[in-house]
């Protein structure tokens, strides 16, 4: 984690104070040597849900002697910009991309369970190597759909409310100043969350009175939980109470996304026109979770063969996936069915909370080389619209 003082300065209200305040700080920062191995592909900023503006993003990775990185914010490129204008600052080469969730409706897929934990029959998908000069296109498109999980995201608000007593949640007040949607940035479900977080702790306070509120609104904690409950000196104490409320209340309050994610071959064709390469993001079954943020639950791996065909049926020509978070066994199967099938590899392993490294130690594993190399071809192809 960067200096709290720094990170504010990167946080800074405007895009314009952000950057100069970059260009002041590297005067005097000390950064490690760029670690060949550390590449990241999958860093989200306050375009979607993280404590890093775009700007803060990249100096962050820097920091921890990345030597490439990349953004991806859910539903929206409108950061990509700021981050590059960082990276061209500091002198780091990076990639610039996105995430949506894509309607299976129409396909193999329609109707399963691939990737997303909240609802079948919608599939997580990265935009990943996107010309620079297609930012504004790719943007266009997703902007309706931002309005459309909006409307989801105030129905999602009005559960919030008739579930717990005395929070009064606004999503014009108390959520979208979170959020960077005035922008053109997406607005999650963590941003719900947080906003809940933040009317608890004015309503509770932090500490032991924070344990006993939790308690008596029913939610079970466990040792580390609590633990982070009593850490009243930690600068992001809303960031681990946002941890605990995610697992509790997503799934009481959330309503199924419809109107708000386009069909999986409008996504194919859109990335077929702006030259952007189309990833799907393998998750794999969870059961003792490797990072331990996820509860066990089955995924797409029983039917992976079929996901897979589908894919290619589609026109969606690569896999993105973290090394971190499956099994060699998992990762074996899956890079194998990507080379017998031609799909390009990517990797990044999300970024949204302080507590996360920007580390992605798997990638010492000579094995993971590839992953590497395509980290600089997407990068070529962002910059001289070389060929994939």
């Amino acid at each position: 984690m960067i200096d709290i003082a720094i990170l504010t300065k990167l946080d800074a209200p405007t895009k314009e104070e952000r950057l100069s305040n970059l260009r002041e700080i590297i005067k005097t920062a000390q950064f490690p040597p760029m670690v060949p191995q550390y590449i990241n592909n999958h860093i989200h900023t306050t375009y979607s849900f993280s404590p890093y503006s775009p700007t803060a993003a990249v100096f962050a990775a820097r920091m921890e002697g990345l030597c490439t990185a990349g953004i991806i914010d859910h539903d929206s490129i409108s950061g990509a910009r700021e981050f590059l204008e960082a990276a061209k600052i500091i002198g780091m080469p990076v990639t610039i991309g996105m995430e949506c969730r894509a309607s299976m409706d129409g396909t193999a897929l329609e109707g399963r369970r691939t990737n997303n934990p909240d609802q079948a029959g919608v599939s997580y998908m990265t935009i990943q190597g996107v010309p620079h000069d297609r930012i504004d296109e790719l943007n266009a498109f997703f902007a309706p759909y931002r309005e459309a999980r909006g409307r989801r995201n105030r129905a999602m608000v009005e559960r919030i409310n008739g579930l717990l007593a005395g929070i009064d949640l606004d999503y014009d007040r108390d959520v979208l100043p979170l959020s960077e949607a005035k922008e053109g940035g997406g607005v999650t479900e963590r941003h719900l969350m947080f906003a809940l977080a933040k009317k608890m702790i004015a309503k509770a306070g932090k500490g032991q009175s924070m344990v006993d509120y939790l308690q008596s609104i029913g939610l079970k904690l466990s040792a580390k939980q609590t633990q982070q409950m009593l850490d009243t000196a930690y600068p992001f104490y809303d960031y681990d109470l946002l941890g605990i409320l995610k697992s509790a209340f997503v799934p009481a309050i959330f309503i199924d996304a419809t109107d708000e994610c386009p069909n999986v071959c409008e996504v194919a064709a859109l990335c077929r026109r702006i030259d952007a390469l189309l990833c799907y993001a393998y998750l794999g079954d969870v059961g003792e979770s490797v990072t331990g943020d996820k509860k066990a639950q089955k995924f797409e791996d029983d039917y992976l063969d079929e996901v897979i065909a589908c894919l290619k049926e589609i026109g969606v020509p690569a896999v993105t996936y973290m090394p971190t978070r499956n099994t060699p066994e998992q990762l074996t199967r899956l890079r194998r069915l990507c080379e017998e099938n031609h799909l390009f590899q990517v990797s990044g392993e999300d970024i949204n909370s302080p507590r996360q490294s920007f580390i992605i130690r798997a990638m010492e594993n000579p094995m993971f080389s590839n992953l590497i190399s395509a980290t600089w071809t997407l990068i070529r192809h962002e910059n001289e619209h070389t060929p994939l």
